[in-house]
């Protein structure tokens, strides 16, 4: 069964994106004409300009919206995507009022973010928090917080914040501590202060950040190497489902054999469950054994 929601995002994006290089391009908008373009009826154009652009400083001469003057052609390609991405996604964004948006059009305060994926958790409350965040990130401000972690409450009085990342709907804060690059939780981060103390960023943690697949940041990986039966290999062709994956070779009946540098065995071990019976790990050794042997457990129970 397709999914409805991300189709809707995708065309609403879509949608969003073309409207706004028509805007950055100084052309004037006849909301009407619009409709027309992209088979939606009046009402929804007019939300779109009205509500979702709310932040941007759009005009409206006899009917027609265009940008003001002193914005035009500054958006790049990539902006655009984002701006648009941002507008049609507002819940994925805690701190994402339309002065937050502003910003983020005229002084480029999105550098702080980095989001992979359309889901979100609930963080209402949690606003003031998140955007402290962004601007200790922007301002390369320390920051001290109390973590929350399960067995009680763990103080940080000197981290260095680099970004704010959603992955798979959770946000989470990537910050050295102690020159080391982790992550945590946004939602467990409380008490937060920024310090007075400025960093100096290292270049190569958002390099690190840009091609991670996932959360585990540990600079101590281990290779995981595991063999895909035929039956579900093209799964595993057709996109990433396990972070870092590598094809390593196509066996002659179909299958796969694929490998994964991870900071962490929980990076691979739910795919691999999810998959059963048509996936194992052949090394490390003693990682498939140690797996069936939680799987009887479970079901023991």
């Amino acid at each position: 069964m397709p999914n409805l929601t991300a189709a809707h995002h995708d065309t609403l994006v879509y949608r969003l994106a073309l409207i706004l290089v028509k805007l950055n391009q100084g052309e004037k908008l006849d909301p009407q004409a619009l409709a027309d373009e992209f088979s939606v009826n009046l009402r929804t154009i007019q939300r779109d300009l009205n509500e979702r652009f709310a932040y941007l400083p759009l005009e409206k001469t006899d009917g027609l919206y265009h940008l003001h003057p002193t914005f035009l052609g500054k958006l790049s390609t990539r902006d655009v995507e984002r701006f648009a991405s941002l507008a049609g996604v507002r819940g994925l964004f805690p701190s994402l009022s339309d002065d937050f948006l502003r910003d983020i059009f005229d002084t480029g305060i999105q550098a702080s973010l980095l989001v992979k994926g359309h889901n979100y958790e609930h963080l209402a409350g949690k606003e003031a928090n998140f955007r402290q965040l962004e601007q200790a990130i922007v301002t390369r401000r320390s920051i001290a917080f109390e973590y929350r972690k399960d067995e009680g409450i763990k103080l940080y009085a000197d981290v260095e914040p680099y970004k704010l990342m959603n992955h798979k709907g959770i946000w989470y804060l990537a910050a050295k501590d102690g020159g080391k690059l982790k992550t945590f939780s946004f939602a467990r981060i409380e008490r937060l202060v920024l310090l007075n103390a400025i960093f100096l960023p290292d270049p190569s943690v958002d390099k690190t950040l840009l091609e991670e697949d996932g959360i585990w940041l540990s600079g101590n990986k281990k290779e995981i190497v595991l063999k895909i039966a035929n039956e579900v290999a093209s799964y595993f062709k057709r996109r990433k489902l396990i972070a870092n994956q590598v094809i390593e070779k196509e066996l002659e009946d179909g299958g796969l054999i694929v490998s994964a540098k991870v900071g962490h065995p929980n990076q691979v071990l739910p795919i691999v469950r999810y998959w059963i019976p048509h996936i194992r790990i052949i090394s490390p050794e003693g990682l498939q054994a140690e797996m069936e042997r939680e799987i009887q457990g479970y079901l023991a129970h």
